[in-house]
């Protein structure tokens, strides 16, 4: 069976994250067509960025690295929960991405975003990342509002269209996930990204809006 994982992408004291990621998992849960987990990044705490080459040409010389490698390989896909802090995910988030390639390369992804303008714009430079990784970025997205969504900006309140976005979100990220299980099993090749990032591979998969 397909098995998804739920990235929840901040580690804030007093954050709202796991409210929204535990809606997402009781909602994905009801399905019965995959796997759903829960990742919290509390749980695997990165350093910045410390290897001494890029990932792609591991494997890691750190545990803590490694840990987090075998945490994300087994699943086939992620939907990330995000919020958005100035305009962009947080850095904790994208340091968990930088740490790994291949274990990311030919799943799919989607994303529930949250912030005052519902985290839209942290979902636009997520993708770019997650491009680049080789995933398959699906274009559905649920975007959850700060000032609507949350009583007194604490208390998730979900709604009816939030579901049915979230269905089809999760309908986009199975059905990629499935189409993209050969180009897993055959190991193919993942973006080549140079040791100072820069990508050199123009068929990183998108999914057409």
């Amino acid at each position: 069976m397909i098995r998804i994982g739920i990235i929840l992408g901040s580690t804030r004291p007093n954050r709202n994250g796991p409210q929204v990621a535990r809606w997402v998992l009781e909602t994905a849960a009801r399905r019965g067509d995959a796997e759903f987990e829960l990742i919290d990044l509390r749980d695997h705490p990165l350093p910045h960025l410390d290897e001494p080459v890029a990932p792609m040409f591991g494997p890691s010389v750190h545990a803590h690295t490694r840990a987090w490698a075998e945490r994300i390989a087994p699943f086939d896909g992620f939907v990330v929960v995000t919020p958005e802090y100035n305009g962009g995910p947080p850095g904790v988030l994208k340091n968990a991405f930088d740490h790994l390639c291949a274990e990311w390369a030919d799943k799919a992804i989607g994303f529930v975003s949250y912030g005052a303008g519902g985290g839209a714009r942290a979902v636009v430079q997520l993708r770019a990342v997650c491009s680049t990784l080789g995933m398959a970025d699906v274009s559905h997205q649920v975007a959850i509002s700060l000032h609507t969504d949350f009583e007194n900006f604490t208390t998730f309140t979900p709604r009816e269209h939030h579901a049915a976005a979230l269905g089809t979100l999760l309908d986009q990220v199975l059905a990629w996930s499935t189409a993209l299980a050969p180009l897993r099993r055959t190991g193919a090749d993942t973006p080549h990204i140079d040791s100072e990032g820069t990508d050199h591979d123009d068929t990183a998969l998108s999914v057409a809006r």
